[in-house]
């Protein structure tokens, strides 16, 4: 087994630790490599640019693990209200911001949910009462989402590019 193959035996925290750091390391490959032009690059009629997806993935930590299971409010994390304004690029934003900021959230987001088992739940505004089980489960599904997004749109500005 490489250093690079998934501990398949794993306990079930390591297990869904392990397949979101992954799926957060997607989500940053994402922009390597990129201008900043490439990174802010709209190819479709959406908010959807590939340093847009990445803020809206610090978003998304955000308003699961910092706001429904620690009880944060968005107003104090800065949190948008809605799910657009989260892909919404400021003339600050950029590559190594964007990087930067989803890095810290996602470490913050390790040190809450350490603090909590599996079954414990948080207050989500929608849906009442979610795990961290569950949370855990829906955040790799969002970034895998999100980063086959960001890979044809990575795809389709490389080859355009030469």
């Amino acid at each position: 087994m490489s250093s690079e193959d998934p501990d398949t035996t794993a306990s079930e925290r390591k297990t869904l630790a392990d397949l979101l750091a992954g799926n957060r390391d997607e989500i940053l490959a994402l922009l390597d490599g990129l201008t900043e032009e490439q990174a802010r690059r709209s190819l479709v009629p959406s908010l959807t640019t590939l340093l847009g997806l990445v803020k809206h993935a610090s978003f998304a930590e955000q308003v699961w693990f910092h706001v429904t299971l620690q009880g944060r409010t968005r107003a104090e994390l800065g949190v948008p209200v809605t799910v657009d304004e989260s892909f919404t690029l400021t003339d600050d934003d950029s590559i190594a911001s964007v990087s930067e900021t989803f890095r810290r959230v996602c470490t913050e987001s390790d040190r809450i949910a350490s603090e909590h088992s599996l079954d414990d739940t948080g207050d989500h505004h929608r849906l009442g009462a979610v795990s961290v089980r569950w949370m855990y489960g829906h955040m790799i599904e969002e970034l895998a989402r999100h980063a086959g997004h960001g890979d044809i749109l990575r795809e389709q500005i490389l080859a355009a590019d030469g």
